[in-house]
């Protein structure tokens, strides 16, 4: 598996919980993060664009009320690819310790 983007990882973990639009990614990042991850939307945009022709998230609906706006969710594959990614970290936050003596 490749290694994922900090704003794919970041845009899959917010789609976890539950589907939501663009916006609600935006904010619920930030939330989480306590303000230390921002996407832009330009950002956020395209790579909802290139994560949905990985089959990693899909559109599953649109908010007719609130601008048409898309709302997304995660797909199986990205549950994986997150998964994938988060045993990753794993790793490498295992062999910085190792490297540091504290392990």
């Amino acid at each position: 598996m490749i290694p994922l983007s900090e704003p794919t990882y970041l845009i899959l973990l917010a789609l976890i919980k539950e589907p939501t639009h663009g916006y609600g990614i935006i904010k619920a990042i930030s939330e989480v993060s306590e303000g230390q991850y921002e996407i832009a939307p330009g950002t956020l945009y395209g790579v909802l664009k290139n994560i949905e022709k990985q089959k990693l998230i899909e559109v599953v609906g649109v908010d007719l009320d609130n601008r048409k706006k898309k709302i997304y969710a995660i797909t199986d594959a990205g549950k994986e690819a997150l998964i994938d990614e988060q045993r990753r970290y794993e790793k490498l936050l295992l062999f910085t310790y190792k490297l540091n003596g504290e392990g």
